[in-house]
């Protein structure tokens, strides 16, 4: 029975691992297919294809990207209290707001793509693949209102497999059509462009595939869909004013709250381009520049933030589902498990990408241009640190969001942004850093973020996270764990004189290292561990091992 409870109460935990795994599953596929890519349309070429994305990511943002959450955390409200009607009206109601909003911004950026990319950006050619991204907004849209009902449902699979597919189709339509783009363009100045505009339409042909596997899925359960409207036949009933009014109610802080996150990235491109150029930089120096940070720099470090997204999405139906029934001491022992697990996997993380920053960059992004090389290493060792700070910042904010506190994360982005902006113009301005400036931005912008959240959590909650289980221990088993990294690393490669397959055995050595110093430390407890997926194997391992 003890076992039973303990599982129910920490479902979340399964949900969220389930969909951190397929995150971090896509994201890895998403690292390996950007090698190939980078290769044939160059950091030029990456350059353009990062623009198009900040400018996509943020219609997402306003036409339907807060939707999964909005819908989860509506659902999730109703079916707990078994008013499956209702929860079926928020359902139908989202995907209305999400088609329209989602259309519109679609014609918008397909039509306005000149502006955005040319005038905006300083970067023409980027509206190239950005024309092709447009479609893809539409398709998302409908996606997210799909996830965020099944999420809501407290099953998080439809998502995670939907995700993996998403991302397969994404990997191979993208290198191929990168290279057939390339080819058919050879003669045009605008080749790296048209390379961009191939890699896209890989985005747009993962969501198609994506949206197929959820309609099928949809159809497959809507029989008991039916069954439970059925059932459903004392509760009342909202009315679709009210529901569109709390959508609306809840998508626009989240709107807001993340397109200050987005805005970061935005703004940070708009300035480099603007003042790089008035410092003399041609657009292609400084897409390049742009290339290596985003297509490099950002993509390794967001791969381990994914789990944090994957927790945040599966915590805030929890806390809801834990606030409706009045189980307020639940809530922050959620809280507690959530803020732990990602700790556990983001310190380490950090650590690993410092310390294997060369032997990693080499590995995944082989290039004979040395300069560029370094520039990725430093960059990639001074940044990673910011793993940490946006896996805070993304738990906090789906903390403030699950209790009913939408502004707080909105105010504190905003109040980030302010201080992120002024300091990386001024570094870009009055300095010599360089792309380098865009990396501390990249840091103290969470940073801010979480140091807000937590003061409101704080006393809003009268909740304080306990310090040594969190992060103290996680951190000196992180410091062993790089050193122990870095020796690895160097003696394997003396021996076989292979970076990949030196890296390979270090990163593997690494993360046995780290959970067996972990364990030792007492970093986690039986309990703890027994409430992941296959925790029962993971103990009986330790204890053959003698860990426990």
């Amino acid at each position: 029975m003890r076992q039973t409870t303990k599982r129910k109460q920490n479902n979340f935990i399964v949900q969220g691992s389930i969909l951190a795994i397929a995150s971090l599953l896509s994201r890895i596929i998403g690292l390996l297919y950007r090698v190939p890519m980078t290769n044939i349309i160059g950091d030029e070429g990456m350059g353009y294809y990062n623009v198009a994305f900040q400018i996509y990511n943020l219609a997402l943002l306003i036409s339907s990207y807060s939707m999964p959450l909005a819908v989860s955390k509506l659902v999730a409200a109703y079916c707990v209290k078994k008013e499956y009607r209702s929860s079926y009206r928020v359902f139908k109601a989202a995907m209305v707001i999400a088609g329209l909003s989602s259309l519109v911004v679609a014609l918008i950026i397909y039509f306005g793509a000149d502006f955005f990319a040319g005038t905006i950006f300083k970067s023409p050619r980027s509206a190239i693949p950005l024309r092709v991204l447009a479609p893809t907004i539409l398709i998302v849209g409908i996606i997210g209102s799909l996830r965020g009902y099944f999420q809501g449902k407290n099953t998080m699979l439809p998502t995670s497999a939907s995700q993996l597919l998403e991302q397969i189709v994404n990997a191979f339509v993208s290198v191929y059509a990168a290279y057939t783009f390339m080819v058919a363009n050879s003669a045009s100045a605008s080749i790296a462009a048209y390379g961009a505009a191939g890699g896209t339409l890989g985005t747009l042909a993962g969501a198609c595939a994506a949206l197929f596997f959820l309609l099928f899925v949809y159809f497959a359960y809507r029989p008991i869909i039916k069954k439970q409207i059925r059932r459903d036949t004392m509760s009342p009933v909202e009315d679709y004013p009210s529901i569109y009014k709390m959508l609306l109610l809840t998508i626009a802080p989240v709107i807001l709250s993340q397109t200050v996150y987005q805005l970061s990235g935005i703004l940070d491109n708009a300035l480099f381009g603007n003042i790089m150029h008035a410092k003399g930089f041609t657009a292609e120096e400084h897409s390049a520049l742009l290339g290596i940070y985003s297509s490099k720099y950002n993509l390794l470090v967001t791969v381990p933030v994914s789990i944090a997204s994957a927790m945040a999405s599966s915590i805030v139906p929890a806390i809801v589902r834990a606030r409706v029934q009045g189980a307020f001491k639940e809530v922050k022992k959620k809280i507690h498990v959530a803020i732990k697990f990602n700790m556990i996997i983001a310190i380490p993380s950090a650590v690993g990408m410092t310390v294997l920053a060369q032997p990693i960059l080499n590995m995944l992004f082989p290039t004979n241009d040395q300069k560029a090389a370094e520039t990725a290493i430093r960059l990639l060792t001074l940044g990673s640190i910011a793993i940490v700070f946006y896996a805070l910042s993304t738990i906090s904010n789906a903390v403030l969001q699950g209790i009913n506190r939408m502004s707080l994360p909105v105010r504190h982005s905003a109040i980030s942004l302010g201080i992120h902006v002024v300091l990386v113009f001024v570094l870009l301005k009055f300095t010599n850093m360089g792309v380098y400036a865009l990396v501390i931005g990249n840091i103290t912008f969470p940073l801010v973020v979480c140091i807000l959240n937590w003061r409101s959590i704080g006393k809003l909650l009268r909740y304080r996270q306990e310090l040594l289980q969190s992060f103290i221990i996680p951190t000196i088993c992180s410091f062993l764990m790089g050193i122990l990294a870095f020796f690895s690393y160097k003696g394997v490669h003396a021996v076989v004189h292979s970076n990949a397959f030196a890296t390979v055995v270090a990163v593997g050595i690494a993360v046995v290292a780290y959970f067996i110093f972990l364990i030792i430390f007492k970093g986690v407890t039986e309990d703890e561990l027994e409430g992941l997926p296959k925790g029962h194997l993971i103990v009986k391992v330790a204890k053959k091992c003698h860990l426990m």
